[in-house]
């Protein structure tokens, strides 16, 4: 089986809502047909897709991320083709292929005793997948936009990105939680723990974490790495106002931002946006903007994957995939 499923033209022109006068990014944005494209394209940017959410359920989580990358797509052909987006700048590589894992993660009944483990083993299968894809986009020295699934792909993002320089990377992380969680069975919250125990991740940054939903064993934990695991509560900004939102994504560059990060953003950090782990209470969308407008640019981004959301979780379901559409045509405006 491909890791990657590469678009023919028919499967993405036939998402285009054309209209006289205008012309959308789907008519004229490149499309890799295989491999050998990103070797010959001038694209900064990669874009694919990962639609899993196995990780988000072996976490006993809601499933619903599996669904966001064709959300996602079907709004970003749409968007419009104008002076302010440099659709030259962008590459459509495809979708990594996780149709095996999850007719497989179908079959597992939730009464099974090993359910979570048993998803678990699937999602070390898709983090094999998900660092050979990334691996190979980095080499190219391309920055890959990965979009869909749920947070256990940090660590796939991770290990292709440090496995491809050489060297283990940074990380700047937008999320509600950690993700820091215990060495048991892959799930969506233990990613960074792998990748930080596995040699991958070197520094690593969380931005907005929620004090509510992080127990106290995960800030021993975050004590005891200090030197190279720093966080910003939420509350921290948006409440007390201990400090600004520009002096938190500077708080985060200064950590991060000397030497190759990858950029996380978990959609669950965003109020009331339809996510695997939706939150009453957290940062605007506009704000998820500015975060990842302000890191995308700089000349040490690595890679930048948005992950968690859910078309049918939230309270607008088809408002999702256009969400993420700004965030993307944020990363490749001019």
């Amino acid at each position: 089986m491909k890791t990657i499923h590469f678009f023919s033209e028919s499967e993405y022109k036939k998402r285009i809502n054309k209209r006289e006068g205008e012309t959308k990014l789907g008519e004229v944005i490149e499309v890799a047909s295989g491999w050998d494209a990103l070797n010959t394209s001038e694209a900064k940017y990669v874009l694919l897709g990962i639609p899993e959410d196995i990780g988000v359920r072996a976490n006993l989580g809601k499933k619903g991320a599996s669904e966001a990358w064709e959300a996602t797509l079907n709004a970003f052909v749409n968007v419009q083709k104008n002076y302010y987006i440099n659709q030259e700048g962008l590459i459509l590589l495809g979708t990594i292929n996780c149709d095996q894992q999850m007719k497989q993660a179908a079959s597992i009944s939730e009464d099974d005793t090993h359910y979570a483990e048993k998803l678990g083993e699937l999602v070390t299968q898709i983090d094999h997948m998900v660092s050979e894809v990334i691996g190979k986009i980095v080499a190219t020295g391309k920055i890959p936009i990965l979009i869909g699934g749920g947070h256990n792909n940090s660590y796939g993002n991770l290990k292709g990105a440090s496995e491809a320089l050489t060297s283990p990377v940074n990380c700047i992380n937008f999320d509600a939680h950690t993700d820091f969680r215990s060495l048991e069975h892959r799930h969506s919250g233990n990613g960074f723990t792998y990748a930080f125990e596995d040699g991958y991740l070197d520094r690593y940054f969380i931005f907005g974490l929620h004090r509510n939903y992080t127990s106290e064993s995960i800030f021993e934990k975050l004590q005891k790495h200090a030197k190279r695991i720093q966080y910003i509560l939420f509350e921290g900004i948006s409440i007390s106002e201990e400090n600004t939102f520009s002096e938190a994504l500077q708080q985060a560059e200064t950590f991060c931002c000397n030497k190759k990060f990858g950029l996380e953003l978990d959609l669950d950090a965003i109020e009331n946006f339809g996510s695997s782990a939706m939150t009453p209470s957290g940062f605007t969308l506009t704000e998820a903007r500015k975060f990842l407008s302000y890191f995308s640019k700089h000349p040490n981004c690595t890679y930048i994957h948005i992950c968690e959301g859910a078309p049918s979780a939230g309270i607008f379901p088809n408002q999702v995939g256009k969400a993420i559409s700004y965030l993307i045509s944020d990363i490749v405006c001019k």
